[in-house]
């Protein structure tokens, strides 16, 4: 999320105590022809909107463990004071290392923290590249645990692929964490705000694109077929297909945002944050359930 749509959420969440009423309306988000038996919703939950709205991931290791929510409220004083100010999309390796995104509002660096198994956090730093956005929205581990793949704000033609800080024995904490290689995607996406593996080579993303220029509809649910397993030393290619479009469905009107995204391989849930328009972000803001059918 870039600087600007964080000040509006920030303004929205300190204004909500002088309001006594809003606007009362219903929106139906439509869902595109043939493409809706691909993820169909099955229910959701209120999604608090300091605490769960920006990332969510199912953390299966140790066993029995809560999922894991990102959002302003869960910035460690520690960590903001230093000016990471804002916490993207979280995720989980298979064998329990847990990485949360963070950015800045200016520099030429975004921070990965990153929870081992027993609980120790440590940080890795990365330099921008050239050309690269500030913006640090989400993460994304691979099924092997040894890469992580990551995106930029606006719209793109790629996806940054990283050896898994923590995981892969290439980095430490104490060196620049560089960027490995790409996924060159065959079509443009927008603000993709999360993405989560499905399988070895296949990718589901959370879009916040506002236009709808794209795929024809706004916020759309995209899968990204992979060429091959990153593996670090090539670029590999992506297929990108829009499934659907999120749901938007509010009390209030105005501009949702759609926000993190987790697929748990354990049940094959999908869920995806959306967080609601103007004062409704206080009180329907949703993590909405899919199920593959």
């Amino acid at each position: 999320m870039p600087a600007s749509a964080r000040q509006r959420c920030h303004a929205v969440l300190a204004g909500l105590v002088t309001l006594a009423t809003a606007a009362v309306v219903s929106l139906a988000a439509p869902v595109p022809a043939g493409a809706a038996d691909l993820w169909t919703e099955t229910g959701s939950d209120r999604a608090d909107p300091l605490t769960e709205s920006q990332g969510l991931t199912s953390v299966e290791v140790p066993a029995n463990s809560p999922n894991h929510y990102t959002g302003i409220g869960t910035i460690p004083l520690g960590v903001s004071s230093r000016g990471w100010n804002h916490v993207g999309d979280p995720d989980a390796s298979y064998n329990g290392y847990y990485i949360e995104p963070y950015q800045r509002d200016s520099g030429n660096s975004k921070m990965f923290r990153v929870q081992a198994p027993g609980g120790a956090w440590t940080e890795y730093v990365h330099t921008l590249g050239a050309g690269e956005a500030l913006n640090n929205s989400w993460d994304a581990i691979s099924p092997d645990g040894q890469w992580m793949l990551s995106g930029e704000w606006g719209t793109m033609t790629r996806l940054l692929v990283f050896p898994t800080p923590g995981v892969n024995p290439s980095t430490s904490p104490s060196a620049n964490l560089p960027q490995a290689s790409a996924v060159r995607l065959d079509h443009a996406v927008r603000d993709v705000q999360g993405c989560d593996f499905s399988g070895p080579t296949t990718l589901l993303c959370s879009s916040d694109d506002p236009e709808g220029s794209l795929f024809g509809f706004t916020k759309p649910l995209l899968q990204i077929d992979l060429s091959a397993a990153p593996n670090g030393t090539a670029d590999v290619s992506g297929h990108v297909t829009a499934l659907r479009q999120l749901p938007l469905r509010s009390s209030c009107s105005g501009a949702f945002e759609a926000e993190g995204i987790d697929y748990d391989r354990r049940s094959g849930v999908l869920r995806v944050i959306v967080v609601s328009p103007g004062f409704c972000v206080l009180t329907d803001s949703k993590t909405y359930k899919f199920a593959r059918g």
